[in-house]
């Protein structure tokens, strides 16, 4: 199970060498759950001068994933997120979306996720490790 970032689904569109292999992989297999926050939904559709095209490549994006909006729950762990680490508050609705579902979170915004510590490791996506990005599967659940 895997939670997109607003930035992984940004790479992606811009055909990323290293990110956007690896999302449509995930997106190409039906065995993967896919799950997106609706904050980053949201994060998506604020960008400025958005063309038509941009908008219909988004919607193709969000409609292969299972869209999760912030419920009560999700609130409250993301509140508890942002007071103990200090993270942005989209940031912590994302994470706290990932923890909720027990998504691998991909995303290349690894400082902030990281120093948040919510993760108890991260995993590197092989291709991403041979090339030193800082792309980054971060799994609530990785021991």
């Amino acid at each position: 199970m895997y939670i997109l970032d607003t930035n992984a689904i940004i790479y992606y569109m811009e055909n990323d060498a290293t990110v956007a292999p690896l999302v449509q992989s995930i997106l190409d297999d039906p065995t993967i759950p896919v799950y997106v926050s609706t904050i980053t939904e949201a994060e998506l559709f604020s960008h400025t001068n958005m063309s038509e095209e941009e908008a219909k490549t988004i919607d193709a994006i969000l409609q292969s994933a299972s869209l999760v909006p912030p419920v009560s729950s999700i609130a409250r762990e993301a509140g508890r997120l942002r007071g103990t680490y200090g993270m942005k508050l989209g940031d912590s609705l994302i994470a706290a979306t990932a923890l909720y579902t027990g998504s691998t979170l991909l995303t290349r915004n690894v400082r902030d996720f990281r120093k948040s510590r919510i993760f108890p490791c991260e995993r590197f996506n092989p291709v991403a490790e041979a090339a030193m990005s800082d792309v980054a599967l971060a799994h609530p659940g990785c021991k």
